[in-house]
């Protein structure tokens, strides 16, 4: 009897976490995030690694730009 209502009560909790997850994803479905496809991305500037200062302009090529960030895994 007492494992029946721990496994029970174990598996009420896993329900509702469960529950209160999908509808945390649901409202953060809703939110756009980036640019539309096709979509101009806004001008910036800032500073490569060398120090140089570098801009949405000056990165321009005759094919468009290409920005890729990469997080490194051991931040």
């Amino acid at each position: 009897m007492k494992y029946g209502f721990a496994f029970g009560l174990s598996l009420a909790i896993l329900a509702l976490a469960n529950m209160q997850g999908m509808s945390a994803s649901k409202r953060t479905d809703s939110i756009p995030i980036g640019l539309r496809v096709g979509q101009s991305a806004p001008a910036f500037a800032s500073r490569d690694q060398f120090g140089h200062d570098q801009s949405s302009e000056t990165l321009r090529g005759s094919n468009g730009t290409v920005l890729l960030f990469f997080r490194s895994a051991d931040w």
